[in-house]
């Protein structure tokens, strides 16, 4: 009722459309008027902005009325996000637009997908106050955007109750309603050509996206294990001197490789230590990547394989370019995909009396290890018995690892059985690692404990007379 009487005078009459309103106006008065006063529509192009869907509400008042800003704002679009970004040669001098144009407030404020939108309102005032704004009520709003989606909010009825809207005032008036889908349904016809339609068009679109992407994958070879560790050195404490700095390299066992160019070594910046509670503390934050190959090959599947050990040894630097070892560490890299933060304790080797300690003072220098590999089993050693009587050494600090190790195997993806295969290689190889070396010594000293507990139960002539016989 608003715009009919708004529009009823020519003189009112701004835009094309306000004159295509005002002669609708002049149809429906020869026909006899309108046949319900009570719901009518805004469309896109109507001068009305619901300011409920556009800005928050600064306060909880049921009565804030926007302010010039908020209701500005309510009209301007989103700018364009797939805007590409601009370089360093071709800036523009001018970087402020003081007067700009209807083409450049059009590509510069614009939704990525453009929206239409349509307002199903209802005139809730009471009889003979029709027309009236503050009567005006929104009761569905359907939008259209560029890719055919139609949006409808509030949802469509169905089996729920009616809505509700109660209004302010003396009489408080509760006004109930539904909304349904009164469109004719599709005839099976028209839906197999749209699916048909669509099918072709998915099928495009994914032939496009596949010439963008490319085939051009490294794919692994049946038994071939891929393994990417994404490392950082974080940092060492507990050391005796200051300025350290870590030298690493990796050992492959049998049945590993590495690319040509994956470097297997590395040494960190020289780091001056801080003062973290009790304990001085030097970052690293030294990052490093290793990449190998596990080739299961046609070796006995009993055969126990190895996984690759990080060797490394933390050294000090004075000012006087003396260097000193401090501590030697191996790590067993995970079998388990994911992160893993490792505290690894070191030791150094040492030397009885005194005149030992005053040369590392004095002039620098300590025992070293020949073979690094001599921290765990060295890699020239081909006995079955290792000793290591006599070898003196002591404690010292700990390093921090921070790991993210990725696997990749196309044993992932094939027949259950190549992938049992690959999973039993995966244990035996995670059977290697120190926890399952650690549950075997927790086994042992619980049996001991329990044989311990039996002997102590037997009556104590029975355990004489057997020593004695004995």
């Amino acid at each position: 009722q608003f715009e009919v009487d708004l529009y009823q005078n020519e003189s009112a009459c701004q835009t094309p459309l306000d004159r295509q309103y005002h002669e609708d106006i002049l149809k429906l008065e020869k026909a006899g008027g309108r046949k319900n006063y009570r719901i009518f529509t805004y469309t896109d192009h109507d001068r009305f902005t619901n300011l409920e869907e556009h800005c928050q509400k600064v306060t909880d008042s049921d009565h804030e009325v926007p302010s010039y800003l908020a209701e500005r704002m309510a009209n301007v679009r989103r700018r364009r996000q797939d805007r590409r970004p601009i370089e360093a040669s071709s800036l523009k001098s001018k970087i402020i637009t003081w007067e700009p144009s209807e083409e450049f407030i059009k590509n510069n404020h614009v939704i990525n997908t453009p929206v239409q939108t349509m307002y199903i309102m209802g005139d809730l005032g009471p009889y003979g106050k029709l027309g009236h704004r503050e009567y005006e009520h929104v009761l569905c709003t359907i939008k259209v955007d560029g890719n055919g989606v139609i949006t409808v909010k509030p949802d469509f009825t169905g089996t729920k109750g009616a809505y509700r809207i109660e209004l302010d005032g003396e009489k408080r008036e509760v006004w109930k309603y539904t909304i349904e889908n009164a469109s004719v349904q599709v005839q099976p016809e028209e839906e197999e050509r749209e699916q048909h339609v669509f099918r072709n068009l998915y099928g495009r679109h994914k032939e496009y996206l596949s010439g963008l992407v490319g085939s051009e994958f490294e794919t692994t070879l049946p038994g071939t294990l891929r393994l990417f560790v994404n490392g950082e050195i974080v940092s060492a404490q507990g050391y005796e001197y200051d300025n350290l700095y870590v030298h690493f390299f990796l050992e492959l066992p049998n049945q590993w490789s590495s690319p040509t160019f994956q470097q297997l070594s590395g040494v960190t910046q020289t780091c001056a230590t801080k003062t973290v509670g009790w304990d001085n503390v030097a970052y690293f934050c030294y990052p490093f990547t290793l990449e190998m190959f596990f080739n299961q090959g046609d070796e006995s599947e009993d055969s126990l394989p190895q996984w690759p050990v990080l060797y490394f040894e933390v050294l000090s630097l004075d000012f006087w370019q003396r260097y000193r070892v401090e501590g030697y560490g191996s790590l067993v890299l995970p079998a388990s995909p994911g992160l893993h933060m490792l505290t690894i304790p070191t030791w150094r080797p040492v030397e009885l009396g005194t005149v030992a300690e005053l040369r590392r003072f004095f002039i620098g220098g300590s025992p070293e290890l020949e073979d690094i590999t001599y921290v765990r089993i060295p890699s020239t050693f081909k006995g079955e018995r290792l000793s290591r009587f006599g070898f003196r050494t002591e404690t010292t600090g700990s390093v921090m690892f921070r790991l993210y190790c990725l696997q990749q195997s196309k044993a992932f993806l094939e027949t259950s059985a190549l992938r049992q295969r690959m999973q039993n290689v995966l244990d035996r190889l995670g059977g290697f690692s120190q926890s399952s070396v650690c549950n075997v010594l927790e086994a042992f000293q619980r049996a001991r404990r329990r044989m311990q507990e039996a002997r102590e139960t037997l009556p104590q002539d029975l355990i004489t007379n057997s020593a004695s016989t004995v």
